[in-house]
């Protein structure tokens, strides 16, 4: 049986096994943001699980920039080493990994989820790190609980153009496959890209193309500084989620700019903005962001990856086979199966002899199954 799903895809060097990517999750595990056992053992389980592609979740590009305190980190050259452990082993394990690069500005500074999630101070930010601040296209903050961000000067923006590229030099040499730029959610590009958060009247706001800049700006040096054979990814909210600010068809006009500065596949997200402006949610339900997927990749034809809601292998091969989008990415479903490429291969093409599976797994899981089928009368196949 030939599956969309198993199919392989080749971007620029890349060769991907399957379609299924594990979409990038805070940890908020990184003391100093450095990997370490918890990410080896996090992301490792995926590659054991048959993904083809495994993110890491948003890596900040700079001290100023996490999430979280103790989000992972790229700013800084003592971080290469221990991501090279964690990458060696997913490729040992059959799978590429690739690092997401992001930069948090104005949402700078949260609580991980399972603490409330709320904003910190701007006392309990200076508190953790002097360094820490948030900033922004224009003093707009994000909502209530949050302080106003800084106002970028141009200095400000040049600097953080300069930080994705340092901190994509060292993704190549910790031996990532991948670098995706995370556009989306909120965050610093996504405050610039929107007239609700970007207020300003110089060449980084105003018109769209004003609004722009600084994404291919980022994206542009990124390109440059990351090796030819390497594919780009770039994460973006289709609509940002507030009424009168980012839409799908400003989308449409981003994704064709960023083709031409050698983006090659964008991962199609959605919301984020705020929590301040009255709201434009997106009716949740399963597979609720894959029509954004399927009308980026229609109006650009670019390589699209659908995320959100995805859960089993059927819903899953459809959004393939229809013609949707080209990539599969699973968060929250990968925690609660970190097998479920492997269980979705079982469920699309039910192979007794577990080909797909790691060696050391696959001649007990063999044994098992001689004796399931011996003994419920219901054979694998």
């Amino acid at each position: 049986m030939s599956t969309a799903l198993f199919q392989p895809l080749r971007v620029r060097s890349l060769a991907l096994k399957n379609r299924i990517v594990i979409s990038p999750m805070m940890q908020h595990a990184a003391p100093g943001g450095f990997a370490n056992h918890w990410h080896l053992v996090h992301l490792g389980k995926f590659a054991l699980g048959g993904a083809g592609l495994i993110f890491t979740e948003s890596t900040a590009v700079s001290p100023v920039g996490r999430i979280g305190k103790d989000d992972a980190g790229l700013w800084r050259d003592e971080h290469i080493e221990p991501w090279r452990q964690v990458v060696d082993f997913v490729h040992q394990s059959g799978a590429a990994i690739g690092v997401q690069l992001g930069h948090a500005g104005r949402k700078a500074g949260s609580k991980p989820l399972w603490e409330g999630g709320e904003a910190l101070t701007a006392e309990q930010m200076a508190a953790a790190d002097p360094r820490w601040v948030r900033i922004g296209p224009s003093a707009v903050a994000a909502g209530e609980g949050w302080s106003t961000p800084h106002a970028m000067s141009h200095d400000d923006i040049a600097q953080v153009v300069e930080e994705f590229v340092r901190a994509t030099r060292r993704a190549d040499q910790a031996g990532f496959d991948v670098v995706e730029l995370h556009f989306g959610h909120g965050y610093l590009v996504t405050s610039f890209l929107s007239p609700i958060s970007n207020h300003r009247t110089d060449e980084y706001g105003g018109s769209r193309d004003g609004r722009m800049r600084i994404a291919l700006e980022i994206a542009s040096a990124v390109r440059a500084a990351w090796p030819s054979d390497k594919p780009l990814w770039c994460r973006l909210s289709v609509v940002d989620g507030a009424v009168g600010g980012w839409g799908e068809d400003d989308t449409l006009v981003l994704v064709r700019q960023l083709q031409q500065v050698g983006v090659d596949v964008i991962d199609c997200s959605s919301g984020g903005l705020t929590e301040q402006t009255k709201a434009l949610p997106v009716p949740r339900g399963l597979g609720f962001q894959v029509p954004f997927a399927q009308k980026v990749k229609a109006q650009t034809g670019v390589t699209t990856q659908a995320v959100g809601m995805i859960v089993d292998a059927h819903q899953a091969e459809e959004i393939l086979a229809s013609g949707s989008a080209d990539l599969i990415a699973i968060g929250r479903e990968a925690l609660f199966d970190p097998y479920w490429p492997l269980h979705a291969q079982w469920a699309l093409e039910k192979d007794p002899h577990f080909t797909d599976w790691h060696l050391r797994y696959k001649v007990w899981l063999e044994k098992r199954q001689v004796f399931l089928d011996r003994y419920t009368g219901q054979p694998s196949s």
